[in-house]
Protein backbone atom coordinates (compact mmCIF):
# COMPACT_ATOMS: atom_id res chain seq x y z
CA UNK A 1 0.00 0.00 0.00
CA UNK A 2 1.39 3.38 -1.18
CA UNK A 3 0.49 6.84 -1.96
CA UNK A 4 2.66 6.42 -4.76
CA UNK A 5 1.62 3.90 -7.21
CA UNK A 6 3.54 2.52 -10.24
CA UNK A 7 0.20 1.97 -12.13
CA UNK A 8 -0.05 4.52 -14.79
CA UNK A 9 -3.33 5.00 -14.27
CA UNK A 10 -3.94 5.57 -10.90
CA UNK A 11 -1.80 7.85 -7.94
CA UNK A 12 -2.11 5.79 -4.88
CA UNK A 13 -3.32 2.01 -3.88
CA UNK A 14 -4.71 1.02 -0.77
CA UNK A 15 -5.06 -2.58 0.68
CA UNK A 16 -7.92 -2.95 3.50
CA UNK A 17 -7.96 -6.23 2.54
CA UNK A 18 -5.21 -9.00 0.97
CA UNK A 19 -5.41 -12.41 -0.78
CA UNK A 20 -8.10 -13.46 -3.39
CA UNK A 21 -9.06 -16.47 -5.08
CA UNK A 22 -9.16 -17.31 -8.70
CA UNK A 23 -12.88 -17.03 -11.31
CA UNK A 24 -11.68 -16.86 -14.31
CA UNK A 25 -8.38 -17.30 -16.88
CA UNK A 26 -7.70 -14.04 -16.46
CA UNK A 27 -6.34 -15.01 -13.04
CA UNK A 28 -4.15 -17.66 -14.24
CA UNK A 29 -0.93 -15.18 -13.61
CA UNK A 30 -2.26 -12.91 -11.35
CA UNK A 31 0.89 -10.48 -9.80
CA UNK A 32 -0.69 -9.76 -6.60
CA UNK A 33 -0.43 -13.62 -6.20
CA UNK A 34 2.89 -13.80 -7.27
CA UNK A 35 4.14 -10.96 -5.40
CA UNK A 36 1.75 -12.41 -1.55
CA UNK A 37 3.73 -15.93 -2.24
CA UNK A 38 7.17 -14.57 -3.06
CA UNK A 39 7.28 -13.49 0.57
CA UNK A 40 4.72 -15.72 2.38
CA UNK A 41 4.97 -18.50 0.74
CA UNK A 42 2.98 -20.88 -1.37
CA UNK A 43 -1.00 -20.92 -0.95
CA UNK A 44 -0.67 -17.44 1.39
CA UNK A 45 -2.88 -15.57 -1.34
CA UNK A 46 -5.62 -17.99 -1.12
CA UNK A 47 -6.81 -16.80 2.22
CA UNK A 48 -8.63 -13.32 1.81
CA UNK A 49 -6.87 -11.18 5.42
CA UNK A 50 -8.86 -7.67 6.26
CA UNK A 51 -6.49 -4.99 7.71
CA UNK A 52 -8.44 -3.07 10.25
CA UNK A 53 -5.04 -0.92 10.71
CA UNK A 54 -5.01 0.42 7.81
CA UNK A 55 -8.92 1.79 7.35
CA UNK A 56 -7.73 4.80 7.72
CA UNK A 57 -4.98 5.12 5.88
CA UNK A 58 -7.05 7.50 3.27
CA UNK A 59 -7.78 10.03 5.88
CA UNK A 60 -4.04 11.09 6.09
CA UNK A 61 -3.52 12.15 2.61
CA UNK A 62 -4.87 15.12 2.12
CA UNK A 63 -3.46 15.66 -1.30
CA UNK A 64 -6.40 15.08 -3.89
CA UNK A 65 -5.60 11.21 -5.13
CA UNK A 66 -6.36 8.71 -7.78
CA UNK A 67 -6.83 5.64 -5.48
CA UNK A 68 -6.72 2.29 -6.43
CA UNK A 69 -8.66 0.30 -3.85
CA UNK A 70 -7.42 -3.54 -3.13
CA UNK A 71 -4.80 -3.77 -5.43
CA UNK A 72 -3.99 -7.02 -3.85
CA UNK A 73 -7.52 -8.54 -3.78
CA UNK A 74 -11.11 -8.11 -4.87
CA UNK A 75 -13.11 -5.70 -3.07
CA UNK A 76 -16.20 -7.86 -3.55
CA UNK A 77 -14.72 -10.73 -2.71
CA UNK A 78 -17.47 -13.26 -1.26
CA UNK A 79 -15.28 -13.71 2.24
CA UNK A 80 -15.19 -9.77 2.93
CA UNK A 81 -18.22 -9.23 5.85
CA UNK A 82 -20.54 -6.89 5.35
CA UNK A 83 -19.39 -4.81 7.89
CA UNK A 84 -15.99 -3.78 6.78
CA UNK A 85 -16.89 -3.24 3.05
CA UNK A 86 -19.30 -0.97 5.09
CA UNK A 87 -16.43 0.72 7.51
CA UNK A 88 -14.70 1.51 3.90
CA UNK A 89 -17.27 2.45 2.40
CA UNK A 90 -17.66 4.95 5.21
CA UNK A 91 -14.11 5.99 4.56
CA UNK A 92 -14.50 6.72 0.76
CA UNK A 93 -17.11 9.15 1.98
CA UNK A 94 -15.37 10.93 4.15
CA UNK A 95 -13.15 11.67 1.74
CA UNK A 96 -14.60 13.43 -1.02
CA UNK A 97 -11.30 15.17 -2.40
CA UNK A 98 -10.41 11.43 -3.62
CA UNK A 99 -11.27 9.61 -6.63
CA UNK A 100 -12.02 5.70 -5.50
CA UNK A 101 -11.39 3.62 -8.72
CA UNK A 102 -12.42 -0.08 -7.80
CA UNK A 103 -11.73 -2.93 -10.09
CA UNK A 104 -13.93 -5.99 -9.52
CA UNK A 105 -14.25 -9.41 -11.43
CA UNK A 106 -16.96 -10.26 -9.43
CA UNK A 107 -19.82 -8.23 -11.40
CA UNK A 108 -22.87 -10.09 -9.38
CA UNK A 109 -21.69 -9.45 -6.19
CA UNK A 110 -20.83 -5.99 -6.78
CA UNK A 111 -24.25 -5.26 -8.15
CA UNK A 112 -25.77 -6.39 -4.61
CA UNK A 113 -23.76 -4.80 -3.02
CA UNK A 114 -24.12 -1.15 -4.24
CA UNK A 115 -27.17 1.03 -4.85
CA UNK A 116 -29.69 -1.87 -4.22
CA UNK A 117 -33.20 -1.72 -4.57
CA UNK A 118 -35.26 -1.39 -1.19
CA UNK A 119 -35.73 -3.94 1.25
CA UNK A 120 -32.03 -4.73 0.36
CA UNK A 121 -29.98 -5.03 4.04
CA UNK A 122 -26.75 -3.85 2.31
CA UNK A 123 -27.12 -1.28 -0.08
CA UNK A 124 -24.11 1.17 -0.43
CA UNK A 125 -25.15 4.71 -1.34
CA UNK A 126 -23.59 5.84 -4.91
CA UNK A 127 -21.08 8.12 -4.22
CA UNK A 128 -19.56 10.70 -6.83
CA UNK A 129 -16.26 10.17 -6.00
CA UNK A 130 -16.21 6.41 -6.61
CA UNK A 131 -15.43 4.85 -9.86
CA UNK A 132 -16.84 0.96 -10.61
CA UNK A 133 -14.73 -0.84 -13.02
CA UNK A 134 -14.76 -5.18 -14.66
CA UNK A 135 -11.91 -6.74 -15.78
CA UNK A 136 -12.50 -8.42 -18.60
CA UNK A 137 -9.66 -10.68 -20.51
CA UNK A 138 -11.36 -11.36 -23.97
CA UNK A 139 -14.89 -11.14 -25.31
CA UNK A 140 -16.18 -13.82 -23.11
CA UNK A 141 -16.10 -12.05 -20.49
CA UNK A 142 -16.98 -8.69 -21.45
CA UNK A 143 -20.17 -9.81 -22.53
CA UNK A 144 -21.09 -11.46 -19.21
CA UNK A 145 -19.48 -8.74 -16.85
CA UNK A 146 -20.18 -5.46 -18.48
CA UNK A 147 -24.31 -5.69 -18.80
CA UNK A 148 -24.05 -6.36 -14.73
CA UNK A 149 -21.63 -3.28 -14.41
CA UNK A 150 -24.02 -1.24 -16.28
CA UNK A 151 -26.80 -2.06 -14.53
CA UNK A 152 -24.93 -0.64 -11.28
CA UNK A 153 -25.37 2.98 -10.89
CA UNK A 154 -21.95 4.34 -10.47
CA UNK A 155 -20.22 8.03 -11.09
CA UNK A 156 -18.07 6.44 -13.94
CA UNK A 157 -18.11 2.67 -14.93
CA UNK A 158 -15.02 1.75 -17.07
CA UNK A 159 -13.47 -1.76 -17.78
CA UNK A 160 -9.63 -3.12 -17.79
CA UNK A 161 -8.79 -5.32 -20.49
CA UNK A 162 -5.93 -6.59 -18.76
CA UNK A 163 -4.47 -9.18 -19.14
CA UNK A 164 -5.91 -8.79 -22.87
CA UNK A 165 -5.72 -12.76 -24.40
CA UNK A 166 -8.17 -12.35 -27.17
CA UNK A 167 -9.97 -9.59 -28.92
CA UNK A 168 -12.32 -7.40 -27.45
CA UNK A 169 -14.43 -4.99 -28.76
CA UNK A 170 -17.88 -2.78 -27.32
CA UNK A 171 -20.56 -2.86 -29.47
CA UNK A 172 -22.87 -0.80 -28.37
CA UNK A 173 -21.62 -0.81 -24.91
CA UNK A 174 -19.77 2.59 -23.46
CA UNK A 175 -17.93 2.55 -20.38
CA UNK A 176 -16.90 5.88 -19.51
CA UNK A 177 -13.17 4.61 -19.86
CA UNK A 178 -11.33 1.93 -21.13
CA UNK A 179 -7.62 0.21 -20.18
CA UNK A 180 -6.04 -2.19 -22.79
CA UNK A 181 -3.06 -4.04 -21.22
CA UNK A 182 -1.07 -7.11 -22.29
CA UNK A 183 0.31 -9.57 -19.99
CA UNK A 184 3.74 -9.49 -17.84
CA UNK A 185 6.06 -12.00 -16.45
CA UNK A 186 7.74 -15.03 -17.51
CA UNK A 187 4.70 -16.86 -18.13
CA UNK A 188 3.10 -14.13 -20.37
CA UNK A 189 -0.15 -15.45 -22.58
CA UNK A 190 0.19 -14.28 -26.70
CA UNK A 191 -1.07 -11.03 -26.85
CA UNK A 192 -1.65 -9.20 -30.20
CA UNK A 193 -1.43 -5.65 -30.99
CA UNK A 194 -4.08 -6.09 -33.03
CA UNK A 195 -6.43 -6.47 -30.55
CA UNK A 196 -5.81 -3.02 -29.11
CA UNK A 197 -5.52 -0.96 -31.97
CA UNK A 198 -8.95 -1.70 -33.09
CA UNK A 199 -10.44 -1.49 -29.49
CA UNK A 200 -8.55 2.14 -29.54
CA UNK A 201 -9.93 2.56 -32.61
CA UNK A 202 -13.30 1.90 -31.47
CA UNK A 203 -12.87 3.95 -28.11
CA UNK A 204 -12.40 6.48 -30.42
CA UNK A 205 -15.38 6.76 -32.43
CA UNK A 206 -17.57 6.60 -29.94
CA UNK A 207 -16.03 9.42 -27.56
CA UNK A 208 -14.75 6.82 -25.27
CA UNK A 209 -11.15 7.58 -23.62
CA UNK A 210 -8.68 5.03 -24.03
CA UNK A 211 -5.72 3.95 -22.00
CA UNK A 212 -2.61 1.91 -23.29
CA UNK A 213 -1.06 0.68 -20.11
CA UNK A 214 1.66 -1.83 -21.58
CA UNK A 215 2.30 -4.31 -23.98
CA UNK A 216 3.66 -8.08 -23.61
CA UNK A 217 7.09 -8.31 -21.82
CA UNK A 218 8.53 -9.78 -18.32
CA UNK A 219 8.58 -6.64 -16.58
CA UNK A 220 5.31 -4.59 -16.19
CA UNK A 221 4.76 -1.32 -17.21
CA UNK A 222 6.90 -1.90 -20.50
CA UNK A 223 5.59 0.21 -23.98
CA UNK A 224 4.00 -1.99 -26.62
CA UNK A 225 5.96 -1.40 -29.43
CA UNK A 226 3.55 0.79 -31.22
CA UNK A 227 4.42 4.35 -30.47
CA UNK A 228 1.14 5.61 -31.56
CA UNK A 229 -0.63 2.65 -29.44
CA UNK A 230 1.77 3.88 -26.85
CA UNK A 231 0.46 7.62 -26.58
CA UNK A 232 -2.45 6.41 -25.58
CA UNK A 233 -2.99 7.44 -22.01
CA UNK A 234 -6.47 9.41 -21.72
CA UNK A 235 -7.89 9.73 -18.48
CA UNK A 236 -12.03 10.43 -18.17
CA UNK A 237 -14.18 13.09 -16.45
CA UNK A 238 -17.18 12.61 -14.17
CA UNK A 239 -18.96 14.63 -18.00
CA UNK A 240 -18.02 11.17 -19.97
CA UNK A 241 -20.58 9.56 -18.03
CA UNK A 242 -23.28 10.49 -15.53
CA UNK A 243 -24.66 8.39 -12.76
CA UNK A 244 -27.41 5.73 -13.52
Amino acid sequence: MSDKSRIEWTDASWNPVTGCTQVSPGCANCYAKALTERFNGPGSFDTVVLHPERLDTPLHWRKPRRIFVNSMSDLFHEDIPMDFLANIWEVMEKTPQHTYQILTKRAEIMRRRVGGTAGMAWAFDVLPNVWLGVSAENQRWFDQRWPILEATPAALRFISYEPALGPLLLGDARPGWVICGAESGPKRRPFNLAWARELRDECWAAGVPFFMKQGSAFRPGQPSGDPELDECKSFPTLKAQEEG
